[in-house]
């Protein structure tokens, strides 16, 4: 394997121990953003704002939940210790924060902590990983360098990122210890939240003296193939979580697959793990497993997998004329819950039994609802984030539901959350059913339909735009799921996009000889 297309550090252990207090006293914070930094618009301070909890009204709103934050609480909780929670805010997968975001957010976690100097005994901080602003290309490691240094070299803090997160040695080299999420639909957020917290309650104790090592495999795949239930990314999540049960020195190991539609320099594949106290160990065992990827690369990136589009809308209008069950059709390269490619074929062909669940359009949603349920109008609807959406498609549809939209999640990602589409419609033009949303939201689960009295199954055809989340409910009860290829700015072939920071050194840009 070349030398350059690798990178790994080990971080240094807290040198100091922590002399535990009657209580402990634990900061918990969260910032969290998915940026697609090709997207034009950015995630302003208000967007952040739509999904945000400070303070004291954030434990009773994610104790509880599958949440890293409900994580961290649970921790906090079972081991009876005070917690000064600042603020948790998640805005999805989105432009670039602006700066004036990020500055706004790590000021208020920065500050409070500061604040606070002197009765603190550690630190749980949530980020994403893929964090992106006008001018920064690695922010979420800034905000991990900015509260290091108002916390100072001593004080144990512990990091929970995101499975796409893309990072390196100066991304998490602030932190003690780093966890992320194991699984892609992320179904166990709220235990990545808990082995943190646990973590950092056993650093406090003195059980524990936590070291890390990262390790990049110079490899970047499209984020529909990060779903860990692919082979072979299925057999090295497993290898993953075998290894502290295979040596007791071993605290916790994650594979990281990286978001390839964040143009950064440290964009791609991760290992990391953690070890007690010893560095070596924790280089040597990352670094197995990221040779054991980079060996896989070519298994790992299938180009070709997607269909294109005319063919894969025959192929699902096929299945579905004899189906008993709906079949999917995954617009996978949206980025932005907007795209129009899949709608505007299916209208052409004047298909029927369609639904195309929670297509973000705020202007097509507030219209609506100003014009009510059972009024029939002309809307533009969907493509409007960016040229490559698809452009709006004109819908005379029938109002079935209208009104602002809010519930708690059901499904296995967002079960016990809190669920916010802001002002929403229901809307009904000839066999093809689409719901418009003020707030931005991924349609993954059965959500979107049961909240509006409707069910999977009244549908022949399901216009889905996630990436992995999907397959937790849809896997078992589509048809087939067909995946067709878009030009939005999530393409399934990562050499189409216009990068300028990834590392050229990593895989597919080394094959193609970049």
């Amino acid at each position: 394997m070349p030398t350059n297309a690798r990178e790994y550090v080990i971080l240094a252990a807290t040198t100091a121990t922590t002399e535990l207090e009657p209580s402990m006293r634990i900061a918990l914070a969260g910032f969290n953003l998915e940026s697609v930094s090709f997207l034009p618009s950015e995630t302003s301070i208000a967007d952040f704002e739509h999904f945000e909890a400070k303070g004291d009204a954030i434990i009773p709103r994610f104790r509880g939940t599958n949440t890293v934050m409900g994580g961290f609480i649970d921790a906090c909780d079972a081991a009876g210790a005070e917690m000064l929670p600042i603020v948790q805010t998640e805005a999805g997968a989105r432009g670039s924060a602006s700066e004036a975001a990020f500055k706004h957010y790590a000021s208020m976690i920065v500050d409070a902590i500061r604040a606070e100097a002197g009765r603190l005994d550690g630190v749980l901080l949530h980020l994403h990983g893929a964090l992106t602003t006008p001018s920064r290309t690695d922010p979420d490691g800034d905000i991990v360098a900015m509260v290091r240094a108002a916390i100072g070299p001593d004080m144990p803090m512990m990091l929970a990122l995101d499975y796409h997160a893309n990072i390196d040695a100066a991304s998490i080299g602030g932190a003690d210890a780093t966890f992320g999420y194991h699984y892609s639909p992320h179904i166990d957020m709220g235990e990545t939240g808990r082995r943190a917290g646990n973590c950092l309650v056993r650093t406090l104790r003195g059980e524990i003296r936590p070291t890390t090592a990262i390790v990049k495999p110079g490899l970047m795949v499209p984020s529909i193939l990060s779903a860990t239930g692919l082979h072979p990314l299925a057999e090295f999540v497993e290898q993953s979580l075998r290894l502290p049960a295979e040596d007791a020195r071993i605290i916790d190991a994650t594979v990281f697959a990286g978001f390839s539609y964040a143009d950064v320099p440290n964009c791609g594949f991760s290992v990391v793990v953690v070890t007690d106290g010893d560095p070596d160990l924790a280089h040597r065992t990352a670094l197995t497993l990221s040779d054991k990827i980079f060996q896989a690369r070519e298994a790992l990136y299938k180009p070709g997998f997607a269909m294109e589009m005319a063919t894969g809308v025959d192929h699902a209008l096929a299945v579905a004329a004899t189906a008993d069950a709906p079949v999917v059709i995954l617009e996978h390269a949206d980025r932005m819950n907007d795209s129009t490619h899949i709608l505007r074929t299916l209208v052409e062909r004047g298909a029927k039994g369609v639904a195309v669940p929670y297509l973000w359009d705020a202007e097509t949603a507030r219209d609506a609802c100003a014009l009510g349920t059972g009024s029939v109008g002309r809307f533009m609807v969907g493509g409007k984030s960016d040229p490559r959406a698809g452009g709006p498609v004109l819908m005379e549809a029938e109002i079935l539901w209208a009104g602002h939209k809010q519930y708690i999640g059901t499904g296995p990602l967002r079960k016990d959350s809190p669920v916010d589409l802001g002002c929403t419609a229901v809307l009904r033009s000839g066999g093809i059913t689409v719901s418009v949303t003020e707030v931005p939201t991924t349609a993954i689960d059965e959500d979107p339909f049961r909240q509006f009295g409707m069910a999977p199954g009244d549908f022949d055809i399901v216009v889905l735009r996630s990436k992995t989340h999907f397959r937790a409910i849809w896997e078992p009860i589509a048809a087939e799921i067909v995946i067709v290829d878009t030009p939005d700015w999530g393409p399934a072939d990562l050499l189409s996009l216009p990068y300028r920071h990834v590392p050229k050194t990593a895989y597919p840009f080394s094959a193609a000889g970049s």
